[in-house]
């Protein structure tokens, strides 16, 4: 077992609360991190709305998606748990149903970047998992199950981001500050795609562009991360106006 820093736990719950105010997690969705590189553990909230997470709500779960505290988990556990099994590199996982995404994950027109805050897509067609080639057609779309988790984890592979047939998608990164930064463009970028789709064709970035791009904006994300903290903040005036807080 490993043990989840003051610090970690405090970026854990930051990035909970900037997710919902960036919109990309409302009343559901949840955000969990690696506390050391390879470690065969992880820590995730407790089912609960994320923006109400808090760092006593947090449990250490293993790669089976087990936890000792007797605090209902997330049905969907086993997502996070079998893309730490079979990505190392990943030290951190989002899952959200953010609204521009989704209808990416159900029409023949794939995810590509436009944008070059998104040059992390690369130049290939984000993949989509499709859970009935694995749970038939009769299943509730959700990863209830380390067998569902490993087969979405296989569409991953070792892209950053896949998305879930008329579900939501998962954003994977080196750091948890990395996998927020890719969830909150992916969404961005998804909203500016539909919006060049209903004026015409779009030109996307190309692979050379997308790498490009990449290599220099990786490294300002922790500028985003910092700006989105204290926008984030429980204390904030302009919290309270956030949209999405999923507190109803």
């Amino acid at each position: 077992m490993t043990t989840l820093t003051a610090a970690q736990a405090t970026d854990l719950v930051a990035a909970n609360r900037i997710l919902v105010r960036q919109g990309v997690l409302d009343a559901f969705g949840h955000v969990s991190v690696r506390t050391a590189p390879r470690a065969d553990t992880f820590w995730l909230s407790r089912n609960l709305a994320p923006g109400s997470v808090t760092a006593s709500d947090l449990l250490e779960h293993d790669l089976d998606g087990r936890t000792d505290d007797p605090r209902r988990p997330y049905l969907e556990r086993f997502i996070h748990a079998e893309i730490y099994r079979r990505r190392p590199d990943v030290m951190a996982v989002v899952h959200s149903h953010s609204p521009s995404v989704v209808p990416f994950s159900v029409v023949d027109t794939g995810l590509r970047p436009v944008l070059h805050m998104a040059g992390f897509l690369g130049g290939r067609t984000t993949p989509v998992f499709e859970i009935s080639d694995v749970a038939g057609d009769a299943s509730d779309l959700l990863i209830t199950s380390s067998s569902l988790g490993a087969a979405l984890a296989g569409t991953l592979g070792d892209a950053p981001v896949a998305l879930m047939r008329g579900h939501g998608s998962v954003a994977v990164g080196g750091s948890l500050q990395e996998a927020v930064y890719r969830a909150v463009y992916t969404e961005a970028n998804a909203h500016a795609q539909a919006t060049a789709l209903a004026l015409g064709q779009p030109r996307y970035l190309s692979a050379g562009e997308a790498a490009a791009a990449n290599a220099t904006i990786s490294g300002q994300a922790a500028r985003a991360w910092d700006v989105w903290c204290e926008q984030a903040r429980p204390d904030n005036p302009a919290e309270d106006h956030a949209p999405g807080t999923g507190q109803e």
